[in-house]
C-alpha cells in the first residue's frame, strides 16, 4: 500500500525466492523516480492507462474525504519520540511491531526508522518521501471497514549491496463505497537499509497483477 492504490483477490502465494532475487538490484514495480543521472525505468512499467485509473481513485478519495474531513482527523498516529537503533534486529522488533498495530490499515507506523527521502513502490505506484506516505496512509485508512492484516513471517537478510528485511503479509478489508468490494491478498514488503539502519527503499510485490489489483475496486463484494 505505498500510495492510493488498492488490492487484488487472490489464493496463489507470493513467490518468496523471486522477491528475494529482486532484491539483488533496485527493481521498480512502477513508474520512475529521478535519481540524478540515474534512469530507473521498469522493464515491467505499469501501463500508462493504470497510472491515469490509480491518480483518478485517488482524486475520487480526495472528494469523498472533503465532505467529512473529521473522519480523517479520527485517524490515531504514533506520538514521535527518540527511537534508538544499533542494528537491524532492532529494526526487525519494530517493524513487528507496527504490523501487531497493523499499520497497513491503522496509518501508525513508526516513521522515524525511515530517511525522509525514503522511496515507496508497489505495483502501481511509485514516489519518494516517509511524509508523503504517512499523508497517503492517512487518505486511505476512513475508507477501509472491517480491515485486517496479519504477518506471516519477517526476516532480515544481507547481500553484497545492503541490509534488508522482508516481511510477508495477509490483508482482508471491505471499501466504504456503494458497491462494497472486498480487497484480498497475499503480499510481502522489502525494506532496504542504509548504513545508518534507516529504511531507505519500501517496496511491495503482490501476488496479482496490477490490472487485476485496479479492477478489484469495481468488483461488488459480499459481507454476508
Amino acid at each position: 500500500m505505498a500510495g492510493i492504490h488498492w488490492f487484488g483477490q487472490t489464493h496463489q502465494s507470493v513467490n518468496r525466492r523471486s522477491i528475494l532475487g529482486s532484491i539483488h538490484g533496485v527493481k521498480c514495480c512502477s513508474g520512475t523516480v529521478n535519481d540524478g543521472n540515474k534512469n530507473t525505468n521498469n522493464k515491467t512499467a505499469t501501463p500508462q492507462i493504470l497510472k491515469f485509473a490509480v491518480s483518478g481513485v485517488t482524486e475520487l478519495l480526495r472528494l469523498f474525504s472533503s465532505f467529512d474531513k473529521g473522519r480523517l482527523d479520527k485517524v490515531s498516529y504514533k506520538q514521535k519520540y527518540e527511537i534508538l537503533v544499533s542494528g537491524i534486529d532492532d529494526i526487525v522488533t519494530i517493524l513487528r511491531s507496527d504490523y501487531e498495530n497493523a499499520y497497513f490499515v491503522t496509518g501508525i507506523f513508526t516513521s522515524e526508522i525511515y530517511a525522509e527521502d525514503c522511496i515507496f513502490e508497489d505495483p502501481t505506484i511509485r514516489f519518494r518521501g516517509t511524509e508523503l506516505y504517512s499523508r497517503n496512509l492517512r487518505l486511505l485508512v476512513p475508507f477501509f471497514e472491517y480491515p485486517s492484516i496479519g504477518l506471516q513471517n519477517i526476516e532480515k537478510g544481507f547481500n553484497s549491496e545492503r541490509n534488508f528485511v522482508l516481511a510477508t503479509w495477509k490483508l482482508r478489508t471491505y471499501l466504504k463505497l456503494p458497491w462494497k468490494p472486498l480487497i484480498s491478498i497475499d503480499g510481502s514488503t522489502v525494506y532496504e537499509l542504509n548504513d545508518e539502519f534507516k529504511i531507505t527503499r519500501h517496496a511491495e510485490s503482490w501476488n496479482v497483477s496490477a490490472l487485476e489489483a485496479v479492477g478489484q475496486i469495481f468488483t461488488p463484494g459480499d459481507q454476508n
